[in-house]
């Protein structure tokens, strides 16, 4: 029990019902506790995962957590998703988006993919879910994972076989979706949501089995930056 991640449950929305509840405490890798339990004998800040809920909680309210403790690292379930929300509360100090319709198990196993620096696992939030929790369509959600890996607008038109003016409506309709002014917005939020960016290995299998099928690989908790 020693190992197990302490799991600090924020404001538990009544909708949720008391398996979601029930799930976390009976999990044997989580401990749920209090805010005080996440300090040491000496007052030094422990280590664990705080489950934050939105709308509930506000970016502040992260942000007075984070502050309050600095090791913890925080996932924010949120009901719906709204990139301006999401965005303000990953520069507030949130760690990992999951959304509060997923089971039990996965939020659990999100929690401990989190606390262990892992990938997040694909059940907690597939890489179409994210999309479409975005308002994305599948072809801009590709585009989006090709910009975040750093690729150019000419180099994601190449690897997609479209032309360069193409990728830049793509780029227009995700920032009027997403209302976000700057790329590096919503690229950061992008990762945080489980969308994962596309390398060389990634390109050449959509470019050989199709590219919404890349769509299926497995998601990554990003820290924000």
């Amino acid at each position: 029990m020693s190992d197990a991640v302490r799991v600090l449950i924020i404001d538990e929305p009544s909708d949720l019902g008391a398996v979601f509840r029930a799930t976390l405490e009976h999990a044997p890798a989580l401990r749920t506790v209090g805010e005080d339990e996440l300090r040491g004998p000496n007052g030094a800040a422990l280590e664990g995962v705080a489950l934050v809920f939105t709308p509930e909680r506000s970016p502040a309210a992260v942000a007075a957590l984070r502050e309050r403790h600095p090791r913890l690292k925080v996932l924010v379930a949120f009901l719906t998703a709204e990139a301006q929300t999401l965005i303000a509360l990953a520069q507030a100090g949130a760690d990992a988006f999951v959304a509060r319709s997923a089971p039990p198990q996965d939020v659990c196993a999100a929690i401990l993919a989190l606390a262990g620096g892992e990938p997040l696992p694909g059940g907690a939030a597939p890489q179409a879910d994210a999309a479409a929790d975005l308002g994305l369509t599948p072809r801009e959600a590709e585009v989006l994972r090709f910009l975040s890996a750093g690729f150019s607008n000419k180099e994601v038109a190449r690897r997609l076989t479209v032309s360069v003016r193409t990728v830049e409506t793509h780029r227009l309709n995700l920032r009027r979706k997403t209302k976000t002014g700057r790329l590096k917005d919503l690229v950061q939020l992008a990762r945080q949501m489980g969308l994962a960016p596309v390398y060389e290995g990634d390109a050449a299998s959509q470019r050989a089995g199709g590219g919404a099928r890349g769509l299926r690989h497995a998601g990554h908790v990003a820290a924000p930056h």
